[in-house]
């Protein structure tokens, strides 16, 4: 189980939203003010992947907001990488997207995440990490499953939250609700007052 341990580090070979390449991209040099976001997808050229990262870019300006640095990771090489990012959408590419795509040729950091299928590709892994490098929350889908870059947004929201607060957030909590105080009485009192609307 990697939600509540430190992410597995790395330094690889990286695509940087200006088209550069670099061979050193670190992920603990990378973590935003309050941490990132980190997410796997199984290949380039595909079909649900450039919809998923597309999606990513369209918000990357709320998880900068937030504080919050994407990073994109596939066993795909640093040129594959490159040459995605220069095709068209309208060609099957993802277009110029801002932020990073790591290489994992090797599959060690798939692996290192527990998302690597029969030594293949990754699955649809996203992890949200903490400012200190610990994994807040993780959720993987299966390779037809796309997945929801609000959500990640709102668990982004939570985190920050309970880590300014100290408060934990219940179900479907969204940004201006109120907390909930970790305790009996203060999960009575949030209960008294919400149990219709959960």
């Amino acid at each position: 189980m990697i939600v509540t341990n430190k992410a597995p580090d790395f330094t690889a070979t990286a695509v940087l939203a200006d088209g550069s390449i670099v061979e050193d991209f670190n992920l603990y040099d990378n973590l935003g003010a309050n941490g990132a976001v980190l997410f796997f997808y199984p290949l380039d050229f595909t079909f649900v992947c450039p919809s998923e990262i597309i999606a990513f870019s369209h918000r990357y300006e709320e998880f900068q907001k937030r504080g919050i640095n994407v990073i994109g990771c596939s066993i795909d090489s640093q040129y594959s990488h490159y040459a995605w990012r220069e095709t068209k959408i309208e060609d099957g590419g993802i277009g110029r997207i801002n932020f990073p795509l790591v290489a994992d040729l090797n599959k060690q950091i798939a692996r290192d995440y527990d998302v690597l299928l029969n030594d293949s590709v990754a699955l649809r892994g996203s992890f949200l990490i903490d400012k200190d490098g610990t994994v807040r929350h993780a959720v993987i889908n299966d390779l037809p499953l796309g997945r929801n870059e609000d959500e990640m947004l709102r668990m982004v929201d939570a985190m920050l939250f309970t880590n300014e607060h100290g408060e934990v957030c219940p179900a479907g909590w969204q940004p201006g609700d109120e907390g909930m105080k970790a305790s009996t009485e203060g999960v009575a009192d949030y209960l008294a007052k919400h149990a219709e609307e959960l």
